[in-house]
Formats: structure tokens, sequence, C-alpha cells
């Protein structure tokens, strides 16, 4: 026998010992796990593997010859994923584990290679104007509600998070609550009317709103919620989404608190940075969408947060993704390129901060009477100078000459500039910044420094313009700030791609 031919019929005689899971339906929606050790169609009794496994043996002799094999670390890696699950051992072997985590059992158990059932097909009648990426995530939020699960929402920013959790909204059915920022209340109601006009909708926001109302979607801001908290909790809804959904981030907030007490049977929330500061953040919005999935906020964070944050563990890392694989969903633009047009175009509306309102009606007060007052000769110029001040004041009130005005009631469109650059960078983009006011471009960089996010700067003033264009076209800074004057023309930008 030549030596290929003695290496090959040694190689048959040695055989893995794959661990596997036993299920058991308990019934109330729990479910009974054992983990049973097979080698070559044969059960190796797991008290027998661990011995081994103490005794640092990675083979044991069975049957004709053969050897069994045992892979420490992929053993180890299984009993990590069954000590993740939060599971309950009432005997010797068996661990008692509810749907929830039975969910993420069984999608580690794919990843494992176990034997377990395909997971269920959802067959649903989509619109067509939905991207593939967007029908299946659509499924993903259908299939994670038929299992009375919540989930987390990451795509990318532009890939239609609003789109996705309105059509299941209107296939899944009954009242829905959707929790956004000030901000963004109108771009919701707007959004709603575009892609879901059979549906009714409901605006609880304004100093004159009353009891919740009835509708099949009711939008509201996190402000709102917070204040109007009593009113929340006694309406039952079946979905609730919290857009932004990093606002609850702070678990000892009352606005989480508010929100992780919602009285709803689907709970989901959008957000492109689920984790902006640490690991914290993203435990207080889990908390929300899917109560109790990682464990108590202490058990998770010294197990996964401190280890994390001391320095790079690629298995400890592998080890919270598979945690995470079954609830959160997220794609970016780079992985559904195939799908995308070659430019998406956004509007977002932004509704003015109250003290912004009255300012700006007071001023199209004063423009309309000064127009009309004006000479024929006149008129033009004033009109043109009163649009500059309406402009001026829908984006910052500090940006109008001889107001002295707090920061707090200035406006609202920097604060969502922050929240989009957050989802930006996160996503590894590339922004670029363009205003007519300077002043508004120097407002955002003292947010920039706050995040610690590097930019790059130009307008009419700065020196040195080509270095400038060249340190961000050749550098890492994921922002650049530009006037308009200054880079209306003559800049060839191909290192960003969002504007």
């Amino acid at each position: 026998m030549e030596k290929g031919e003695r290496f090959q019929a040694a190689a048959k005689q040695v055989v893995a010992v794959r661990p596997d899971w036993d299920w058991q339906d308990s019934g109330r929606d729990w479910f009974s796990v054992e983990t049973k050790y097979r080698v070559g169609g044969e059960e190796l009794p797991a008290d027998q593997v661990q011995r081994m496994l103490r005794m640092g043996r990675a083979e044991h002799a069975f049957g004709k010859g053969k050897i069994a094999v045992i892979d420490s670390e992929f053993i180890e890696e299984v009993n990590e994923t069954l000590t993740d699950s939060e599971a309950l051992q009432n005997s010797p072997g068996i661990f008692e584990i509810n749907a929830q985590q039975a969910a993420f059992l069984k999608t580690s158990a794919r990843d494992f290679g176990m034997l377990v059932e395909d997971e269920i097909e959802v067959d649903l009648d989509l619109p067509n104007f939905l991207r593939p990426y967007q029908v299946a995530g659509v499924k993903w939020l259908y299939r994670l509600s038929e299992f009375e699960m919540g989930g987390i929402l990451a795509d990318d920013m532009g890939l239609g998070k609003t789109l996705q959790a309105l059509t299941f909204i209107a296939k899944k059915g009954g009242p829905a609550l959707v929790v956004c920022p000030s901000s963004l209340v109108s771009n919701w109601a707007d959004e709603c009317k575009k892609w879901v006009p059979e549906l009714k909708i409901a605006l609880h926001v304004g100093g004159q709103r009353g009891e919740v109302l009835e509708a099949d979607i009711v939008i509201t801001s996190y402000a709102i919620l917070r204040i109007d908290s009593e009113k929340f909790q006694a309406r039952e809804f079946d979905i609730a989404i919290l857009d932004e959904a990093q606002q609850i981030k702070n678990p000892d907030a009352q606005i989480s608190k508010v929100a992780h007490h919602l009285n709803a049977k689907h709970r989901f929330a959008l957000s492109g940075t689920p984790v902006e500061n640490s690991l914290l953040d993203f435990w207080s919005i889990m908390e929300f969408a899917l109560p109790g999935y990682l464990g108590p906020r202490k058990p998770f964070l010294e197990r996964f947060e401190k280890p994390l944050r001391k320095g790079g563990d690629p298995a400890l890392a592998r080890r919270l993704a598979r945690k995470l694989k079954p609830v959160v969903l997220r794609r970016l633009k780079k992985e559904v390129a195939k799908d995308l047009p070659d430019r998406i175009e956004q509007v977002r509306y932004c509704d003015l901060a109250p003290k912004q309102q009255t300012i700006y009606s007071q001023l199209l007060q004063e423009s309309r009477s000064q127009v009309e007052a004006a000479d024929d000769g006149r008129k033009r110029m004033v009109a043109l100078t009163a649009l500059l001040r309406l402009r001026q004041a829908c984006c910052d009130l500090r940006l109008l000459p001889g107001l002295q005005v707090e920061d707090k009631d200035a406006g609202v469109k920097l604060d969502d500039l922050q929240n989009l650059l957050a989802e930006a960078i996160a996503g590894g983009h590339r922004v670029l910044v363009f205003s007519q006011f300077v002043q508004l471009l120097q407002g955002i960089v003292p947010i920039l420094l706050e995040n610690h996010w590097d930019y790059c700067y130009l307008d009419g003033s700065t020196k040195k313009r080509g270095e400038v264009v060249e340190r961000f076209q050749e550098g890492d800074a994921p922002v650049f700030l530009i006037s308009l004057k200054a880079g209306g023309v003559g800049l060839n930008l191909t290192a960003a791609d969002t504007v």
C-alpha cells in the first residue's frame, strides 16, 4: 500500500465528536434543550466528554479501531452559547429556555452545522416598489412578530428604514405607535401619506393635544411621550416603533423608563447608530425591543462591555454577534449596492422649534407690511431681504442680526444634522455639508468637536484652499464643511459619497 493510501485509510478512522442539541417542547412557550455528543453515528456520554475535556485529552478510542477527536474550543463555544441563552438548568445537562432565547439557539445551531428545522419562510404579498433588501427587511420584521419578538432595524442611512417599518405595520395590522424626535414628526406623517395612504394617521403633538386618538398609526415625539407617559401607558398598541432609538440609550433617563414600559405586543427600534458610546446604549434599546433578551444589565456589561473595552477579543466579539444575529438587522449601502439606484435623494423635513415658529411668524407679518409699504423701485430689494431673513430664521435663529436667543431655542436643524452625521459616520460614509451661511457652518464645528469627529473646513477666508481639499481627498476626515460661495465651482471631491 502506498503512503498516500495508508494516510487516507488512517484518516477515515479519525472521526470528530459533534455536539448537538436535542429539543423538547415543554409547553407554554418554553423548551428543554439537552446537549448530546455524537461520533460516527454513535452517542458519546456527556459526562465522558466533560471528563476528557477536564483531563486535557483530545482523543478517545471507540468502535473498531476508530478514534474520536474532540475539538475543545468548538465545544466551549457551544457551551458559551447555551450560557448566553440565559437558560435555566433544572436537571443535570438539561436546560429550560423561553421562545425568545430558542430563536437565538436555533440560529446558532444552524451556524454550528447542527440538525435543526429550517427557518420558517414568510409569504407576504408586498408592494413591487420595494427593493429586494427591503422585502427581506419587512419579512424579517414580520417573522419576529410572529414569534412575539421584537428587534432593531439598524440599516445604513438612506436604505429606507421608515418605508420598511410602514410596510410592516400595514401588513401586520392593528394600532401602531411611532415615536420619533420632534423634528421628524411631520416627516413621518408625509411618509405615511406617500406609502400607506389607506391608513388613518393621528399626530399627538402640540400644546392643544388631548387624549391619545384612535388611529391605525399614532405619531408622537419623545418629549411628548415623556410628558404624556400615563396616557400612553394606559393604551394598548399592537406595534410600537422607536425611530432614532438612540434617544433611549441611557436606561436611567426618564424617557427610557417610559419607553420600556409601553404597552405593545411587538416592539421595534430603528437606528443607524444603536451603539454611540458603549454597549450600555445597546442594552437599553434592546431592553425596549425585547425585554430580558440580553439578561440583566450588570451581568451583560461584565460579560461583554468591560472585556471588549479593555482590548480586542475576537472570540468574545463573535460570541456577542451570534447573540444579536436573530434580533438585529443591519445592511450597509455597499452590501446592497446592486439593488440601489446611482443616486439616492432624501427630503428630510424639520418642524420649527416653538420659539423659532413664533419669530418666523413675526418676521413674515413684518415682511409683508414692509413690501406693501415700499415704493415700486424698492419692492424687489425689500422682498429679497425679507426672504433672506426668513431663510435664516428657518435655519437657526442665531443667524438673525441683532437677535439674542438661547442655544436651546435657536432651532432644530443642527440637532437633526447631528443625528444624520452620526448615522453616516457609523456607516463609514464621508459627508460634504454645504451652506450659504458661514455662521451656520461655524455653528456646526462645536458639534463635530464634541463628538470627536475629524473635519475639514472651507469658506471664502480659508487660506491654502488646495491643501484643505487635498487633505480631505487623501485623508480620512469624515466631514467637510463648505460654504456655497467658496465651494460652488472648481472642486472635485471624489472621496465623499454623501452630500
